[in-house]
């Protein structure tokens, strides 16, 4: 389904998702336990996303964790408009835009178009910097500061004066920082661990920087307690994807201890981990292409519960390297890019 049409599939189809091998087949769940998993998110606040249109352009959408009451928060068809995050408190949204007709890079996203900023349901939106501003932008906890990334370095910028309170050197880091709920550290990828796509973790206060993971690893994600970090990772295979392999998604410390699968499958690359406010579910993107390919449709969303994990699309090679994994059920929700979640209410208010 594309977001803007009609939205009553996508109540039918929050259903739980068994996917097996490359098909991308999914086998149909007992209803009551698709219901069970609808129903203890759908109250859990609001979605949002970015999508192709109707009209072809990209849109920040929000929705309810279940995949219904999709709504367009921009509205802007002159624009593409990609990478929503909402403020910790659930009032405020960032986003990323750039002229109608610009391809959306999977890999540079971040440092594309103008960075905006827009009440939570998208309304009041505002240009915070010329084209290329202000790139790889994220929320300070409370609010009030943007920590942004530049080849040259970080920046702290207050976001009442658009003064940088900050600087300090990048260390390695090169994308996808975020801001851990306390303030302490940041978590993003480096290429200082002798690979290009590390996750590692740097404290504030010392610039020390130590290793995630070193795996060929992506889009990290704070634990809402700040005491785990979600990451995608790649897990090479000779007989799979041309010996590429899929890549699934991980948890471990912040200090790079236990690390522990999350999900895996075989025929899809997983993407964009966000867990949700109270740290019990997980939304993810999973797409055949290697960088969730925002320059068309986006890649599906999926949804699971994290005390569920570790999990796999039930398929021969997965269950020989994870034999304790449960069989995959995860809610399947619209095709989109870098979800983010929010308890607040603030997304679904009238503009």
């Amino acid at each position: 389904m594309v977001p803007g049409q009609d939205s009553r599939p996508m109540a039918q189809a929050s259903r739980l998702l068994v996917l097996f091998g490359c098909t991308g087949l999914a086998l149909a769940a007992p209803p009551a336990e698709t219901a069970r998993l609808a129903a203890e998110v759908r109250p859990l606040g609001w979605v949002a996303y970015s999508a192709r249109s109707p009209k072809g352009d990209w849109e920040i959408y929000a929705m309810r964790p279940d995949g219904t009451d999709v709504r367009n928060l921009t509205n802007s068809p002159d624009t593409e408009d990609f990478y929503p995050l909402f403020s910790r408190d659930g009032r405020q949204l960032l986003f990323r835009a750039m002229l109608r007709g610009q391809t959306v890079s999977g890999n540079d996203y971040g440092r594309q178009g103008r960075l905006m900023l827009a009440r939570a349901n998208g309304a009041e939106a505002r240009s915070l910097g010329e084209d290329g501003a202000l790139p790889w932008a994220t929320w300070s906890p409370d609010g009030r500061q943007l920590l942004t990334l530049q080849p040259r370095g970080f920046a702290i910028v207050d976001l009442a004066t658009k003064q940088v309170v900050r600087s300090f050197p990048r260390g390695g880091f090169y994308q996808q920082p975020t801001w851990s709920p306390d303030g302490r550290a940041i978590v993003g990828v480096s290429n200082g661990f002798n690979t290009g796509w590390s996750i590692a973790r740097l404290e504030l206060a010392t610039l020390n920087a130590t290793a995630v993971s070193v795996a060929d690893c992506c889009t990290p994600d704070w634990a809402p307690g700040g005491d785990r970090v979600v990451y995608s990772r790649r897990r090479p295979h000779a007989g799979e994807n041309g010996g590429y392999g899929w890549t699934e998604i991980w948890q471990a410390r912040p200090d790079g201890t236990e690390p522990k699968l999350v999900y895996a499958e075989t025929g899809r690359h997983l993407y964009g981990s966000h867990l949700s406010p109270d740290g019990r579910y997980l939304l993810f993107t999973g797409n055949l292409r290697e960088d969730g390919d925002p320059a068309n449709q986006g890649a599906p969303m999926g949804l699971l519960r994290l005390a569920e994990t570790p999990m796999i699309a039930e398929e021969a090679g997965l269950r020989r390297t994870y034999p304790q994994a449960k069989p995959a059920t995860a809610l399947v929700l619209p095709a989109g890019h870098e979800p983010c979640w929010t308890a607040a209410e603030a997304p679904g208010l009238p503009r």
